[in-house]
């Protein structure tokens, strides 16, 4: 049972330390807003106040920070020990985590490349899909803090190998978002009552789950942070950028990256996700 230090308790990593605790690891964890983490102590929790007292003496230090900048950042606060294994689950781009493996190394720690797929629901009900890399040994020990976590661990090779799927999925996940705000908003423009789409398409192979979810919210015009748009915004320019670096033509890549950027910084960051329908529908 490997004790592990929880860096980030956002809507991702509070819920993922609770199961951790749940599950009988011992678990420190640590947040820039401290009030974030306090309420941490009810689940056996220990809080600290700085990001180094949490990282001493754990076996594994899990990073779950909004961007590279970020992560970079923490750890170069926090240190990490040699022997040390570095759970980095933060969605932070090849760029960013070719520079994490250097400070692990540096260091003297493991790095374990291990983004996740999932939002707050499936965070809170251990249900993630754990995109695991790194060397085997490091998998092995970090195997009972992902079942902790994760419905589905899928173990990938070297480090680096999940942040890359994590890419080439999101870019999917950021497509069906960005599609249906525009299939939607172009229904109502039309006219359209747009609840018949969910209807034209009901029983169909796209008659996503995932589609239904967020077009509800549109409809609704309620956008309860699933997954900020900040964040989507922030995944969908690693998409478009890692593409561009590795020769890929993604124009839709690049489109649903300029548009969530629009939308966050319109005021809507905060919002979920979905909100990016708010800038396509009619007005």
């Amino acid at each position: 049972m490997p004790s592990i230090a929880v860096l980030g308790t956002g809507a991702m990593g509070a819920p993922m330390a609770r199961n951790l605790a749940r599950a009988g690891h011992e678990v420190r964890a640590w947040n820039r807003a401290a009030e974030k983490a306090a309420t941490l102590r009810d689940d056996g929790v220990a809080v600290h106040d700085d990001a180094a007292g949490a990282v001493v003496g754990a076996d594994v230090v899990m990073t779950m920070l909004s961007d590279a900048a970020a992560v970079l950042g923490v750890i170069g606060e926090a240190g990490l020990a040699s022997g040390q294994v570095w759970w980095q689950a933060s969605t932070i781009g090849i760029e960013g985590n070719d520079r994490c493996a250097a400070l692990a190394s540096e260091a003297g720690a493991t790095l374990v490349d291990a983004p996740v797929l999932g939002t707050r629901l499936p965070a809170e009900e251990g249900k993630l899909v754990i995109l695991a890399s790194g060397p085997r040994a490091a998998l092995e020990t970090c195997a009972p803090l992902f079942d902790a976590v994760g419905a589905r661990t899928l173990a990938l090779g070297e480090a680096g190998t999940g942040t890359r799927l994590k890419l080439a999925v999101n870019a999917w996940v950021l497509a069906v978002t960005q599609g249906t705000a525009e299939t939607l908003a172009l229904a109502e423009a039309l006219g359209l009552d747009a609840s018949w789409v969910f209807e034209a398409l009901a029983g169909g192979a796209l008659d996503l789950p995932y589609f239904r979810m967020k077009g509800t919210m549109m409809l609704a015009d309620e956008f309860p942070a699933s997954f900020a748009l900040a964040l989507a915004a922030k995944d969908a320019r690693l998409v478009a950028e890692a593409a561009e670096r590795h020769g890929a033509d993604v124009p839709l890549a690049r489109a649903v990256a300029a548009r969530m950027t629009e939308a966050a910084e319109s005021g809507l960051g905060d919002e979920d996700m979905a909100a990016t329908y708010r800038l396509s529908r009619p007005r």
